[in-house]
């Protein structure tokens, strides 16, 4: 069985006991978090698709920790002209186990 959830803008296809790094949540680290925007739910051959969720269907999370990627460096420059411009950017991060997928 796996759901197809949406959440920080990101689609992910889950299955039960995975962890998976998404945009930062509130939420302390061990507490469960409840994921209701699930666009697409298979269990077997069954095969229920949202328009655009799945009514009734709910995946429960648990918050393993918080982080921040590695940084990315974005650097701008136009040659002969001695323009430079260099910046960097660390996204957070929630990383989270799926515990159950429950549809209706």
């Amino acid at each position: 069985m796996y759901a197809v959830i949406k959440t920080g803008g990101k689609q992910y296809r889950v299955n039960q006991g995975d962890k998976l790094k998404i945009e930062k949540i509130a939420g302390d680290v061990g507490a469960n978090v409840v994921l209701d925007q699930i666009l697409t739910v298979v269990d077997g051959d069954n095969v229920t698709i949202g328009s655009p969720i799945v009514r009734g269907a709910i995946v429960t999370a648990t918050v393993v920790s918080h982080g921040r990627h590695d940084k990315v460096r974005i650097f701008k420059m136009r040659r002969r002209k001695h323009y430079r411009k260099s910046q960097g950017h660390r996204q957070s991060f929630t990383e989270i186990q799926i515990d159950k997928i429950s549809a209706k």
